[in-house]
């Protein structure tokens, strides 16, 4: 795979010739790349890549990494404290780090800061599938459950106020059709009036992060990478979560890129993508990085869509395999993943495609095990968005993943892949309500936004050598690094080729949905 520097650089030139990349601060040391250091085994074909900087080490317990959360949070709270950060003394605006403000006075009449708050509890709405093709992502709804239950009985959210308030998650199911989730978020806002307001995928929040944004009402956290949550200038109340779609895009094109010697010079790229904003997010990001590389008149790039709803694939993955493509990407999420894995088995591109990948909602919510696709996803690549897998024998002895399976068990659900998002998300929703409740004020609305804003921690559900940050308007993305793995069938294991940290390095995106393009 060449040399660290080698694929940092060659990713920091992918993603400023994309636009999927960076909001440059100015610290060109952020393009530093790291391994985890049992996962220097490399995949058939490829070379182990080394490195001489170790990943930083992680507390050894829970009440380690208590410690260390609270110790950042203080940190966080004096940060906003020295530069005054917060409403302005006349309630006409939130200001925060590096030139973010609301106008709060566009807020509609009757606006409240502390709608959805009592003095004991904390409402948020969230409509998320837990039927139809992406059934799996209920998971996330029960992992905040979960979560949040544990919390609540050690009464971590207790403010400068002294409430001490119970985080409840309202769950709807929306089958991940945004026809369904436009009215489940008017019930949330409108009738039982909700503090927030957490969508999951990409097109329910494309539905509903504009109305949201209207109302003035924070929207965090949704369970979607697509680069238009990075926008605190046009829609502040909405932030982003996970790894970009636009950043996975530059790091699937580098590593093809840097794997055309290997296929003999030039490659064919076969995509199959859901027709909708989802698909479109990966599928533009990826065209237009193919269109800038230095090598594209190496590369012939194909793709084709198919609708969320598809029984089955065969028809798509049949004609995708006619084109004999040397690399295959599932940008997909849900129990579509398991399908082009079982279908790339049976029409020969599970032998025939050297390399072949799903996208990290795959990972997150579709199954590769043996019970599910048997030997189908072995040696399947994935730009995994840097998540730990609380369902592998690999995080044994993780204290926190440990200590999740407990809590989960204890709220009766049974771990399944989508709680590794559910875990991802709701640990930072917690972090952000108790950064939120020390602040002038306590816990409100503008308060959660600003501390969402101003968010610098450790998490414990990413990798070591993965930051987890955002920075008012000069960084809107909380994740920009990736492992990249591939499955092992044997070990019933994803294995880290390597691991790649860009932050800062994602730009914020005014989204245009009629070009698919960031502004």
């Amino acid at each position: 795979m060449g040399s660290r520097k080698l694929w940092a650089s060659a990713l920091v030139v992918g993603l400023v010739a994309t636009g999927a990349c960076s909001s440059d601060d100015g610290d060109e040391g952020a393009s530093a790349t790291t391994e985890q250091g049992a996962a220097t085994t490399a995949a058939p074909g490829t070379t182990a890549a080394t490195s001489s900087t170790a990943p930083p080490d992680q507390p050894a317990s829970m009440e380690e990494w208590e410690e260390l959360w609270a110790t950042e949070r203080a940190a966080i709270v004096a940060r906003i404290q020295e530069n005054d950060w917060g409403v302005t003394d006349d309630g006409s605006q939130l200001v925060g780090p590096e030139g973010f403000t609301i106008d709060l006075t566009a807020c509609p009449p009757g606006w409240s800061n502390t709608e959805g708050l009592t003095d004991t509890e904390v409402l948020i709405g969230a409509p998320i599938a837990q039927s139809g093709p992406n059934a799996e992502a209920g998971g996330i709804g029960r992992a905040h459950e979960a979560l949040f239950a544990h919390y609540n009985e050690k009464g971590a959210y207790t403010d400068v106020n002294g409430k001490n308030r119970q985080v409840t998650m309202l769950l709807r199911d929306d089958a991940y059709d945004p026809a369904r989730t436009i009215p489940l978020v008017d019930e949330l806002i409108d009738s039982v009036k909700v503090f927030a307001v957490e969508t999951s995928g990409t097109p329910s929040t494309m539905r509903t992060y504009q109305k949201l944004n209207d109302r003035c009402i924070p929207q965090p956290l949704p369970s979607s990478g697509h680069p238009a949550w990075g926008d605190p200038v046009n829609h502040p109340w909405t932030t982003t979560s996970s790894i970009s779609y636009s950043t996975e895009a530059v790091i699937w094109g580098t590593f093809i890129e840097q794997h055309l010697d290997e296929l003999g010079g030039q490659a064919t790229v076969a995509s199959l993508r859901m027709n909708n904003d989802f698909g479109a997010a990966y599928h533009a990001s990826l065209e237009s990085f193919f269109a800038q590389s230095e090598r594209k008149d190496d590369i012939d790039y194909t793709s084709i869509a198919f609708e969320p709803s598809a029984v089955t694939l065969n028809d798509e993955m049949t004609t995708l395999a006619a084109e004999d493509p040397d690399v295959f990407i599932g940008m997909s999420t849900g129990s579509t993943c398991t399908q082009f894995i079982t279908e790339a088995a049976e029409n020969g591109m599970k032998e025939s495609v050297e390399f072949k990948f799903t996208s990290s909602a795959c990972k997150a919510t579709g199954p590769v095990t043996e019970d599910v696709v048997g030997d189908a996803s072995d040696g399947w690549w994935s730009v995994g968005g840097g998540l730990k897998d609380a369902l592998t024998s690999a995080y044994d002895d993780d204290p926190f993943i440990v200590a999740a399976q407990e809590f989960i068990a204890d709220a009766g659900f049974e771990l399944t892949p989508s709680y590794n998002l559910g875990l991802f998300y709701s640990w930072a929703l917690s972090q952000a309500i108790q950064v939120a409740g020390e602040l002038e004020g306590g816990l409100t609305r503008a308060n959660l936004v600003l501390a969402l804003r101003s968010l610098d921690m450790t998490h414990p559900m990413l990798l070591p050598g993965i930051t987890f940050n955002m920075d008012g308007n000069a960084d809107a993305y909380f994740v920009e690094g990736s492992d990249v793995s591939y499955w092992d069938a044997a070990e019933q294991t994803w294995v880290q080729d390597s691991i790649v940290d860009l932050p800062g390095r994602t730009p914020l995106c005014a989204w245009d949905q009629a070009t698919s393009t960031c502004a």
